[in-house]
């Protein structure tokens, strides 16, 4: 999930890049170049250490964040805020398994439960940033509501049709792309195959977190959770979905 927002970064710098040197992926873990809401900007623990001065960052400025919609700072949320959200889900087994492996690559000092553990927490709404199910149907809602406020994209979408989703996602930031080149550059620089190959994201540890770099790339294929889950397991969430997406008009079966 973490690389779909990656063209953020660079459908708004793009007019910065007039080399390949330029790059700022070359020599950046993507993270930082989005710097976390709740991790950089509002941590309680950053609070006797350096904290970002978002006044000091030159405009536009770009952040990620995993809180759930009703977290979100009042000034983002307003109605009068120029602030723009993409928000950016997928189909609920293959984030488990994502999630699963993510976790497990982070682990090292406690191994994770075992899956079936983790994934009846999972199904019961334990989650690092509240129920999942929970969480996207708050940015689904919102978006209804305020469609030039909150863009809703669905990463199978962006994987069936990078160019258009793309070409959406930079049109919604108020930087369309002139031509063709310019939004296939884009995409290449964006790939998952290119960043996972660049010696930046190969080594040492994401700074925010500590996290190895190299775990933010894993395979990035849709279908995984098809793949990894017991039958069983696939049957039980995909009741909890059909459940609690019901009437919402939002569906996130695998396209």
């Amino acid at each position: 999930m973490k690389t779909a927002l990656i063209p953020c970064i660079m459908a708004l710098n793009r007019d910065n890049i007039d080399h390949e040197e330029d790059d700022p992926l070359l020599t950046n873990h993507p993270n930082q170049l989005m710097p976390s809401i709740e991790i950089s900007i509002f941590n309680p623990k950053n609070l006797d250490s350096d904290v970002l001065n978002i006044d000091e960052m030159p405009s536009p400025r770009l952040f990620r964040t995993h809180l759930p919609y009703s977290k979100l700072p009042e000034s983002i949320k307003n109605d009068n805020s120029s602030c723009k959200l993409v928000y950016i889900t997928r189909e609920p087994k293959d984030v488990f398994v994502s999630l699963w492996h993510f976790m497990n690559s982070i682990s090292n000092a406690e191994p994770c439960p075992k899956m079936d553990e983790y994934f009846d927490s999972f199904c019961k709404g334990i989650h690092p940033f509240g129920p999942f199910h929970d969480h996207v149907l708050e940015y689904w809602n919102e978006s209804l509501k305020k469609p030039e406020k909150i863009l809703f994209l669905r990463y199978e979408e962006i994987k069936k049709d990078p160019k258009g989703q793309v070409k959406k996602l930079a049109e919604f930031l108020g930087r369309p792309f002139a031509n063709e080149e310019e939004l296939d550059n884009v995409l290449w620089r964006c790939s998952l195959e290119r960043l996972r190959n660049l010696q930046v994201n190969k080594n040492g540890l994401e700074p925010s977190l500590g996290i190895p770099k190299i775990a933010y790339f894993r395979n990035g294929l849709v279908g995984d959770g098809k793949n990894s889950l017991k039958k069983e397991m696939q049957e039980r969430l995909d009741q909890i979905t059909r459940e609690k997406f019901e009437g919402t008009g939002l569906d996130l079966q695998v396209i």
